[in-house]
């Protein structure tokens, strides 16, 4: 299978595929890679068209440590080296019921922050400590350096489990930025 042919499977799809009515065979690995800056690479080059992006990640979805692009006719595993979206811009609204953070990601993604779209905290790597954002599918956004040091500006301290951590608060739910 080549870009091509996927491309032109993806091409009508609506904003919201129906993968539970798809039930294509498994055709294998394609040599296609999210770069853990969010890139699109196929073939070892960069795919350039933001356009063909968004068609490939409109059929993205995650299964188990596994990631594949579904269409009606082929499921197809693609390498994501870290996560597949980044955080790359947000915006607080103050509403009655408090304050809520809308995050964007690198593909255009918008969702706001809270039960339903969690913050998690990775620090199995202590030196290089990730947070990331739970967008649709099981895929998550990984928060982009530049947003988690503003995010910072706005962090509160609170004690938990005899732990100060540094909380971000949005949706009437509370985030752990890390520990103080």
């Amino acid at each position: 299978m080549d870009l091509k042919t996927l491309s032109s499977q993806i091409e009508n799809f609506d904003a919201a595929p129906p993968f539970d009515q798809w039930h294509p065979p498994f055709c294998g690995d394609i040599d296609m890679t999210i770069k853990a800056d969010g890139s699109w690479w196929y073939m070892g080059s960069p795919i350039g068209r933001e356009k063909l992006v968004k068609l490939f990640a409109n059929v993205l979805l995650r299964d188990g440590d596994d990631y594949y692009l579904k269409t009606p006719a082929e499921l197809v595993r693609i390498q994501v080296e870290d996560a597949p979206y980044v955080i790359t811009q947000w915006q607080q609204h103050h509403t009655d019921n408090g304050d809520v953070i809308e995050v964007s990601t690198n593909l255009g993604h918008k969702v706001l922050l809270g039960e339903t779209h969690p913050l998690s905290f990775d620090d199995s790597n202590p030196e290089n400590p990730r947070l990331y954002v739970d967008i649709h599918r099981g895929l998550k956004a990984l928060v982009h350096r530049n947003v988690y040091y503003q995010w910072i500006a706005l962090g509160q301290q609170q004690v938990i489990d005899d732990q100060t951590h540094l909380m971000l608060f949005s949706g009437g739910a509370a985030f752990s930025l890390g520990q103080c």
